[in-house]
Protein backbone atom coordinates (compact mmCIF):
# COMPACT_ATOMS: atom_id res chain seq x y z
CA UNK A 1 0.00 0.00 0.00
CA UNK A 2 1.77 3.48 -0.97
CA UNK A 3 1.63 6.12 1.88
CA UNK A 4 1.80 9.98 1.13
CA UNK A 5 3.12 11.62 3.91
CA UNK A 6 1.67 15.88 3.96
CA UNK A 7 3.29 19.08 5.59
CA UNK A 8 6.86 17.79 5.27
CA UNK A 9 9.27 20.84 6.29
CA UNK A 10 12.40 19.26 7.08
CA UNK A 11 14.43 17.46 3.93
CA UNK A 12 16.40 14.98 6.38
CA UNK A 13 12.88 13.52 7.14
CA UNK A 14 11.77 13.92 3.29
CA UNK A 15 15.02 11.54 2.65
CA UNK A 16 14.08 9.34 6.16
CA UNK A 17 11.00 9.01 4.10
CA UNK A 18 12.50 7.73 0.47
CA UNK A 19 14.69 5.00 2.52
CA UNK A 20 11.43 3.54 4.39
CA UNK A 21 9.83 3.35 1.37
CA UNK A 22 7.06 6.60 1.78
CA UNK A 23 6.09 6.72 -1.91
CA UNK A 24 4.76 10.52 -1.54
CA UNK A 25 6.06 13.59 0.16
CA UNK A 26 3.66 16.62 0.29
CA UNK A 27 4.56 19.98 0.75
CA UNK A 28 2.02 22.80 1.55
CA UNK A 29 1.82 26.38 -0.46
CA UNK A 30 -0.92 28.01 1.67
CA UNK A 31 0.42 31.10 3.23
CA UNK A 32 -2.27 30.19 6.26
CA UNK A 33 -1.00 26.72 6.85
CA UNK A 34 1.52 26.58 10.19
CA UNK A 35 3.61 24.01 7.32
CA UNK A 36 3.71 27.11 4.81
CA UNK A 37 6.63 25.15 3.16
CA UNK A 38 7.86 28.42 1.78
CA UNK A 39 9.18 29.36 5.52
CA UNK A 40 10.86 26.29 5.73
CA UNK A 41 12.60 25.49 2.53
CA UNK A 42 13.70 27.44 -0.71
CA UNK A 43 12.98 25.37 -4.11
CA UNK A 44 16.67 24.98 -5.40
CA UNK A 45 17.33 23.19 -1.30
CA UNK A 46 14.43 20.88 -2.14
CA UNK A 47 15.68 20.53 -6.07
CA UNK A 48 19.52 19.51 -5.02
CA UNK A 49 18.15 17.07 -2.29
CA UNK A 50 17.79 14.00 -4.88
CA UNK A 51 15.08 12.98 -2.94
CA UNK A 52 13.41 9.62 -3.13
CA UNK A 53 10.10 10.63 -2.69
CA UNK A 54 7.56 11.92 -5.28
CA UNK A 55 7.13 15.41 -4.55
CA UNK A 56 3.45 16.57 -3.73
CA UNK A 57 2.97 20.40 -3.98
CA UNK A 58 -0.93 21.44 -2.20
CA UNK A 59 -1.84 24.32 -3.31
CA UNK A 60 -5.49 26.41 -2.27
CA UNK A 61 -7.09 28.45 -4.77
CA UNK A 62 -3.68 29.66 -5.97
CA UNK A 63 -3.50 31.44 -9.59
CA UNK A 64 -2.23 28.72 -12.17
CA UNK A 65 1.18 30.80 -13.16
CA UNK A 66 1.72 30.40 -9.03
CA UNK A 67 1.48 26.85 -9.31
CA UNK A 68 3.28 26.45 -12.24
CA UNK A 69 6.36 28.61 -10.59
CA UNK A 70 6.46 26.74 -7.94
CA UNK A 71 6.36 23.17 -9.91
CA UNK A 72 9.30 24.85 -11.93
CA UNK A 73 11.30 25.73 -8.37
CA UNK A 74 10.52 23.00 -5.95
CA UNK A 75 10.78 20.04 -8.40
CA UNK A 76 6.99 18.92 -8.30
CA UNK A 77 6.31 15.31 -9.45
CA UNK A 78 2.36 16.24 -8.54
CA UNK A 79 0.12 18.94 -7.34
CA UNK A 80 -2.72 18.26 -5.05
CA UNK A 81 -5.88 21.26 -5.99
CA UNK A 82 -7.44 21.31 -2.07
CA UNK A 83 -9.85 24.37 -2.80
CA UNK A 84 -12.64 25.39 -4.71
CA UNK A 85 -10.65 24.72 -8.40
CA UNK A 86 -13.11 24.56 -11.24
CA UNK A 87 -12.76 21.24 -13.48
CA UNK A 88 -11.54 23.56 -16.30
CA UNK A 89 -8.53 25.18 -14.40
CA UNK A 90 -8.11 21.33 -13.36
CA UNK A 91 -7.04 19.81 -17.11
CA UNK A 92 -5.51 23.20 -18.08
CA UNK A 93 -3.08 22.23 -14.83
CA UNK A 94 -2.87 18.29 -15.85
CA UNK A 95 -1.37 18.73 -19.29
CA UNK A 96 1.61 20.10 -17.76
CA UNK A 97 1.48 17.61 -14.39
CA UNK A 98 -0.16 15.29 -12.80
CA UNK A 99 -3.33 16.43 -10.70
CA UNK A 100 -4.72 15.26 -7.33
CA UNK A 101 -7.94 16.94 -6.65
CA UNK A 102 -8.83 17.26 -3.37
CA UNK A 103 -12.58 16.40 -2.02
CA UNK A 104 -13.69 17.84 1.72
CA UNK A 105 -16.02 15.73 2.47
CA UNK A 106 -19.56 16.44 4.82
CA UNK A 107 -22.06 13.50 5.88
CA UNK A 108 -24.03 14.82 3.64
CA UNK A 109 -22.33 14.93 0.33
CA UNK A 110 -23.15 12.47 -2.20
CA UNK A 111 -19.70 11.80 -3.52
CA UNK A 112 -20.91 10.32 -7.04
CA UNK A 113 -21.77 14.40 -7.56
CA UNK A 114 -18.86 16.16 -6.49
CA UNK A 115 -16.77 14.00 -8.54
CA UNK A 116 -18.82 13.41 -11.61
CA UNK A 117 -17.11 16.73 -13.55
CA UNK A 118 -14.19 16.45 -12.74
CA UNK A 119 -13.72 12.76 -14.20
CA UNK A 120 -12.05 13.87 -17.27
CA UNK A 121 -10.17 16.41 -15.70
CA UNK A 122 -7.95 15.55 -12.95
CA UNK A 123 -5.78 12.24 -12.46
CA UNK A 124 -5.99 11.36 -9.10
CA UNK A 125 -9.07 12.51 -6.40
CA UNK A 126 -7.88 12.80 -2.49
CA UNK A 127 -10.83 12.33 0.06
CA UNK A 128 -10.83 14.37 3.30
CA UNK A 129 -12.62 15.75 6.24
CA UNK A 130 -14.67 19.03 5.70
CA UNK A 131 -13.46 21.47 8.41
CA UNK A 132 -14.16 25.54 8.96
CA UNK A 133 -11.09 26.16 7.24
CA UNK A 134 -8.58 24.85 4.19
CA UNK A 135 -6.31 21.81 4.50
CA UNK A 136 -6.43 18.93 6.84
CA UNK A 137 -8.67 19.11 10.10
CA UNK A 138 -7.02 16.45 11.51
CA UNK A 139 -10.56 15.18 12.27
CA UNK A 140 -11.36 11.59 11.21
CA UNK A 141 -12.93 11.36 7.84
CA UNK A 142 -16.42 9.15 7.98
CA UNK A 143 -15.28 6.16 5.63
CA UNK A 144 -18.64 4.19 5.38
CA UNK A 145 -19.76 7.52 3.06
CA UNK A 146 -17.30 5.75 0.33
CA UNK A 147 -18.21 2.35 0.66
CA UNK A 148 -20.19 0.49 -2.07
CA UNK A 149 -19.12 3.22 -4.36
CA UNK A 150 -17.04 2.98 -7.82
CA UNK A 151 -14.78 6.17 -8.08
CA UNK A 152 -13.58 4.81 -11.14
CA UNK A 153 -10.33 6.83 -10.60
CA UNK A 154 -7.21 6.34 -8.19
CA UNK A 155 -8.16 7.69 -5.24
CA UNK A 156 -6.11 8.58 -2.04
CA UNK A 157 -7.43 8.49 1.69
CA UNK A 158 -7.11 10.58 3.94
CA UNK A 159 -8.84 12.53 6.87
CA UNK A 160 -7.26 11.88 10.36
CA UNK A 161 -5.59 8.91 9.95
CA UNK A 162 -3.55 7.46 12.54
CA UNK A 163 -0.81 5.09 13.82
CA UNK A 164 -3.78 2.42 15.59
CA UNK A 165 -5.82 2.53 12.06
CA UNK A 166 -3.91 -0.03 10.05
CA UNK A 167 -6.83 -2.53 11.14
CA UNK A 168 -9.72 -0.23 9.94
CA UNK A 169 -7.65 0.31 6.63
CA UNK A 170 -7.21 -3.31 5.99
CA UNK A 171 -11.13 -3.55 6.06
CA UNK A 172 -11.78 -0.82 3.92
CA UNK A 173 -9.50 -2.45 1.61
CA UNK A 174 -11.80 -5.21 1.40
CA UNK A 175 -14.90 -3.30 0.24
CA UNK A 176 -15.63 -2.94 -3.72
CA UNK A 177 -14.45 0.45 -3.27
CA UNK A 178 -10.88 -0.27 -2.86
CA UNK A 179 -10.54 -0.79 -5.95
CA UNK A 180 -9.35 2.21 -6.57
CA UNK A 181 -7.66 3.17 -3.85
CA UNK A 182 -4.12 4.36 -4.43
CA UNK A 183 -2.38 5.28 -1.17
CA UNK A 184 -3.13 6.71 2.46
CA UNK A 185 -2.25 10.13 3.33
CA UNK A 186 -1.24 10.91 6.74
CA UNK A 187 -0.26 14.28 8.65
CA UNK A 188 -0.97 15.54 11.91
CA UNK A 189 -1.40 12.56 13.71
CA UNK A 190 2.07 11.09 12.70
CA UNK A 191 3.53 15.06 14.39
CA UNK A 192 5.61 16.09 17.20
CA UNK A 193 4.37 19.95 16.09
CA UNK A 194 3.30 21.30 12.83
CA UNK A 195 5.51 20.26 10.19
CA UNK A 196 7.94 18.08 12.08
CA UNK A 197 6.92 13.99 12.04
CA UNK A 198 7.77 11.65 14.47
CA UNK A 199 9.69 9.64 11.95
CA UNK A 200 9.45 6.17 14.24
CA UNK A 201 5.46 6.10 14.07
CA UNK A 202 5.47 6.84 10.66
CA UNK A 203 8.14 3.77 9.94
CA UNK A 204 6.29 1.41 12.18
CA UNK A 205 2.82 2.24 10.26
CA UNK A 206 4.43 1.85 7.39
CA UNK A 207 6.05 -1.31 8.05
CA UNK A 208 2.73 -3.09 9.44
CA UNK A 209 0.36 -1.54 6.59
CA UNK A 210 2.47 -3.24 4.04
CA UNK A 211 2.79 -6.90 6.19
CA UNK A 212 -1.11 -6.83 6.45
CA UNK A 213 -2.54 -5.29 2.70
Amino acid sequence: MRVKVCGMTDLQQMQELGEMGVAFAGMIFYHKSPRFILKHLSGAEVKKARLKVYKVGVFVNAEFDEIMHQVEQYGLDLIQLHGNETPKFCERLSAYIQVIKAFRISENDQIPWLIKDYRDAADMYLFDTMGSVYGGTGSKFNWQLLKGLEIGKPFFLSGGIEPADVGSILKFSKDKVAADLFAIDVNSKFEERPGVKNVELIRNFVGELNSKI
